[in-house]
């Protein structure tokens, strides 16, 4: 039986407040539950509400939406590890990760990903919450996370959106949820999806180096690398080619010989073409003899499912956007998704270098709208008004001055106990596995740092934990990385 308590943070109730559209500004509801995991209950208290952003002169600027969850069945909790969460986007709000991965909650969907009416959530069994607390932020504008306004004050864009903004207000706001909830003992991490990638390497240096705070780890859930990511420079080619075979080998459009293999068999051979070869050969531009060039493009031909000639026309530089409208053009005129490939699209014509929209997109939002809005509602019993963003209006994002890959260099460096572990989808296209790989090794040209970085690949999107199998099979790499990554009251020295 589901035991309620609620605690109200401010003088006015929520129902009022929803009245004239406004959330509170410092405000939590509790309410308690449990989760059968690896069949062992596990009781939690889900603490949600708002906590505000203060600027340097203790001004109240914003007041971000969270949802903790914290076991309640186990002694020194406040010991326990603790997941500091977030999504993507930038825009996103953190619901993704939140009712369809490490959460005491999924959606309900099949084995495969694909929405299922009617629409709600069921229980997570392969949840971290056996292993660890975890705390789902939302940066402004996404759920319910507003700045905060006087009357007839414009807003400064410039104080959230971009990536050095995002770090630093969001620092501070942890350094407050920490203290408030009596977490300053736990071992700590952050884990960010896509964009948030980009953030949480940013925040393990801010919170080290600005707030004190040290972390025992930083995972990135199929990370954007904006150094690379979207630049059309040869690396940002060539390193989206073994995407392009993993995304063919699904739609079994490759050479018998590569098709017939396993995936994880023939992606090494070509992920040792794009970079061995393909690189190269793009880095040459116009400059490359015909016979070389033709060579390459065959090769790339049999890697990706493309024929040579159009592979010809595109000087090789061919882009993921054209991959999803080309690969299966002459099969059956379909398109395929750009943050998972497994997913199918129909464009008005079969003609262009663009799909018209994101398949997989379209069904991701069809499952998560509905069922984030009755959760936070029905189950958390926050009630308001107010939109929840799914995703916010965050432009323009000031995207200048991007340092985070040294930024995260600094505080492993400086943090001998600092870990990271990468998890992608090989059917992503959009923030691919490869390139997720290339972050990884670009982050330390030394090497020095090699053996605390981890990869985990899965058969599945941007997303992988829709995939029944790689849900498991992801949350337990996450317990894995854990458990290795805890101090056990060794020194931190080198």
């Amino acid at each position: 039986m589901k035991r309620l308590s609620i605690i109200i943070g401010c003088i006015l109730s929520l129902n009022i407040v929803a009245q004239d559209n406004r959330i509170p500004i410092d405000t939590t509801i509790v309410t308690n539950n449990s989760v059968t995991v690896k069949g062992v209950k596990v009781s939690y208290s889900a603490t949600t509400g708002m906590q505000p952003v203060w600027n340097e002169n203790g001004k109240v600027i914003a007041s971000l939406y969270y949802t903790y969850y914290k076991r309640t069945d186990v002694k020194n909790s406040e010991q326990r590890p603790l997941i500091l969460s977030f999504n993507g986007g930038p825009g996103s709000a953190s619901v993704w990760m939140h009712i369809a991965y490490t959460g005491p909650r999924v959606l309900k969907i099949d084995e495969e990903g694909f929405p299922i009416q009617p629409y709600g959530v069921k229980e997570n069994s392969n949840t971290i919450l056996d292993v660890a607390d975890i705390v789902y932020i939302n940066p402004v504008n996404t759920g319910y996370s507003r700045p905060v306004l006087e009357k007839g004050e414009k807003l400064d864009r410039s104080l959230f959106f971009g990536i050095n903004a995002d770090i630093k207000y969001l620092a501070s706001w942890i350094t407050t949820f920490i203290s408030r909830n009596n977490r300053w003992e736990s071992p700590k991490y952050l884990i960010g999806e896509s964009y948030g990638g980009t953030r949480v390497m940013g925040l393990a240096a801010a919170l080290q180096n600005k707030e004190w705070m040290y972390l025992n780890g930083v995972i990135m859930v199929s990370p954007a690398d904006y150094k690379v990511l979207r630049t059309e420079s040869s690396v940002d080619y060539a390193i989206n080619l073994p995407y392009f075979t993993a995304a063919a080998w699904y739609h079994k459009m490759l050479p018998e010989n590569l098709q017939s293999q396993d995936l994880e068999q023939i992606l090494p051979m070509a992920e040792n073409f794009a970079i061995n070869t393909l690189l190269p050969a793009i880095a040459k531009g116009g400059f490359i003899e015909n016979s070389e060039k033709e060579k390459v493009a065959n090769e790339f031909s049999k890697f990706s499912g493309l024929s040579s000639k159009v592979i010809l026309q595109n000087n090789l530089e061919v882009s993921p956007s054209f991959f999803w409208k080309e690969l299966l053009r002459d099969k059956n005129g379909k398109t395929i998704g750009r943050l998972d490939s497994r997913y199918l699209g129909i464009d008005k014509r079969e003609t262009g270098s663009s799909t018209d929209y994101n398949s997989e997109l379209t069904s991701w939002l069809h499952s998560f709208t509905p069922a984030i809005n009755y959760y936070i509602r029905e189950e958390l019993k926050f009630k308001t008004d107010v939109k929840y963003n799914v995703f916010g209006n965050v432009s323009p994002w000031d995207n200048r001055n991007n340092n985070v890959r040294e930024e995260l260099r600094q505080a492993m460096a400086q943090n001998p106990f600092l870990k990271v572990l990468i998890q992608s989808g090989y059917y992503d296209g959009a923030t691919t596995y490869f390139g997720a790989k290339y972050t990884m090794w670009k982050t330390d040209p030394s090497g020095k740092l090699k053996d605390r970085f981890f990869f985990k690949g899965y058969r599945s999107g941007h997303m992988m934990y829709l995939r029944n199998d790689d849900l498991k099979k992801s949350n337990d790499d996450l317990r894995t990385f854990i458990s290795n990554s805890l101090s056990n009251g060794k020194s931190a020295k080198y």
